[in-house]
This record gives structure tokens, C-alpha cells and sequence, in this order.
């Protein structure tokens, strides 16, 4: 929820509140969700996080390896063959 932003006010009822539908850039709640979101994706195309690094999302397939490691809004790929990373990168894109 968030306080109705000055030239929107509703005179009629000025103590509503607006009910956010989704997360607003700049709020303590906005980098969950994008997190949160990344790792629904990423879920979807076969990586899992780790059980002891949340920020590190694993794939494994036979002897196919990844590893996608979020800080804040930056990510780093690193896989076991090339052929897997050109696979894995337009995914991401």
C-alpha cells in the first residue's frame, strides 16, 4: 500500500491508501520481487537455486553443467561446454 502521490489525491476521500498491484522501482520490496521472479524463470528452463546460496542457481544435466550467480541486478554464467552457454544465453535475454 502507498499514500495517494500529491495530484491524485481523491479530495472526496483523502485518507485511502492505493493498493500497489506490483512492486514500485526504489521500494524495499522491488528487489524480492525481481528476485523472485528470476528465480520462477530460471525454475522454468531447468535451473534450481542452491540449498545454501540462494543467490546461485545450478543446472545439471548428465555432464552438463551451469551456474548463474545473481549480485543485485547483475548475474554471472559460467557452464561446462560452450555449446550449453549458447544455449542457455538467449533464455536469458
Amino acid at each position: 500500500y502507498m499514500h495517494q502521490p500529491m495530484g491524485f489525491r481523491d479530495p472526496d476521500h483523502p485518507d485511502y491508501v492505493c493498493l500497489l498491484k506490483n512492486s514500485l522501482y526504489g521500494l524495499k520490496q522491488a528487489p524480492r520481487a525481481w528476485y523472485q521472479r528470476f528465480a520462477n524463470y530460471v525454475s522454468t528452463i531447468g535451473f534450481h537455486h542452491s540449498k545454501t546460496d540462494h543467490s546461485l542457481f545450478i543446472y545439471h544435466r548428465g555432464t552438463n553443467m551451469a551456474y548463474i550467480l545473481l549480485y543485485v541486478d547483475d548475474n554471472i554464467l559460467t557452464t561446462s561446454t560452450d555449446d550449453l552457454q549458447k544455449s542457455i544465453i538467449p533464455n536469458l535475454q
